[in-house]
């Protein structure tokens, strides 16, 4: 078991220098001068004589080492990353790329942790009971084809218009009402969650259609297999049958999870951008916009560390609820 977990352990190490790699690279190939568009912004390219103009441009670009051979960054990049320092945001003038990123952080966990164990359970619980419903199968199926196929931002769009636009039930955008301060009171946690809710059901409703139809093909596959109609001839209770097919049906399906967090974890970037609001997603918006090399690898580089990470469990797991991994890992016949 430790050499299984050993290599999977490289194979993460290799993936994440990999991974690493592009993001420190693919920001630095966008067209555009980050320095040139902040003091266009803050306009003090036309406010300030070209003299002390220049000097400014000369100031943030040694300031953000922006001067130093592409080589030597990628170095420092490293270095400054095995230090836990992940620069200086552009976007932030000057501020933490951490403390950016941080404090977007608890937003866009506060969608994606409720979406995705919620829809998970529903969604497995669903197609389990659809396999074996002919009336909630023939309900069901259409409609979780329909949301699976919904791109995030389509969805996103469509409840901001009829939800929040037409009947004004929930509020369209932000994280809470710009009249309020963060405080634990029941009005601004109330506000909170009004604003929380209209992002996190259209994550949830996409995740659901796709897991509640997964596991009712998987259902109906292990219940028309080889070992099911062997017990069924031994007499075996149809309740026990189908226990043995859900347990079988959810081993893809934990596969499935960890092969869909990448998209999962996109389709929350989308979801924010469209509501505004203020997680991970706006943030990369913001710096995508504001061409900051330093935040968007580190927005990045925390969405490759989340993903590797979740995948990891995922990975552990999977030898939790699966015997036959086990077995092989000690060396028997699974």
């Amino acid at each position: 078991m430790r050499r299984y977990f050993g290599r999977k352990l490289l194979t993460y190490a290799i993936t994440f220098f990999i991974a690493a790699t592009i993001d420190w690279l693919i920001p630095r190939l966008m067209p555009g001068d980050p320095i040139a568009g902040m003091m266009q912004r803050t306009g003090g390219g036309s406010t300030l004589s070209p003299e002390a103009s220049a000097a400014m441009v000369q100031y943030y670009t040694n300031l953000f080492g922006l001067n130093r051979p592409m080589w030597e960054q990628y170095l420092g990049f490293w270095t400054s990353l095995f230090h836990g320092d992940l620069g200086l945001s552009i976007f932030g003038h000057g501020r933490a790329v951490t403390d950016t990123i941080m404090a977007a952080v608890p937003y866009t966990l506060g969608l994606l942790i409720p979406a995705i164990l919620l829809s998970y359970w529903l969604g497995n619980s669903f197609g389990a009971v659809a396999a074996r419903r002919k009336w909630l199968d023939n309900s069901i199926l259409p409609i979780g084809y329909l949301l699976t196929a919904t791109p995030y931002m389509w969805l996103g769009l469509m409840l901001a218009y009829i939800v929040g636009f037409t009947f004004r039930w929930f509020p369209l955008s932000g994280g809470y009402g710009f009249n309020l301060e963060p405080a634990l009171t029941w009005l601004f946690i109330s506000d909170l969650i009004a604003h929380w809710f209209m992002p996190f059901f259209s994550l949830f409703l996409v995740m659901l259609g796709g897991w509640a139809i997964g596991m009712r093909n998987m259902i109906i596959y292990e219940l028309e297999s080889d070992y099911s109609r062997y017990l069924e001839a031994l007499g075996a209770p149809q309740r026990l049958v189908r226990k043995y097919a859900f347990r079988n049906a959810m081993l893809p399906q934990i596969t499935g999870l960890a092969l869909q967090l990448g998209v999962i974890v996109a389709g929350a970037l989308v979801t924010e951008i469209v509501f505004s609001y203020p997680g991970i997603g706006q943030l990369v918006f913001n710096a995508i916009k504001s061409e900051d090399y330093f935040l968007l690898q580190g927005i990045f580089l925390f969405i490759i560390i989340g993903v590797l990470a979740a995948n990891f469990i995922v990975d552990i797991v999977y030898v939790i609820v699966d015997p036959r991994t086990r077995v092989a890992m000690r060396g028997g016949t699974a």
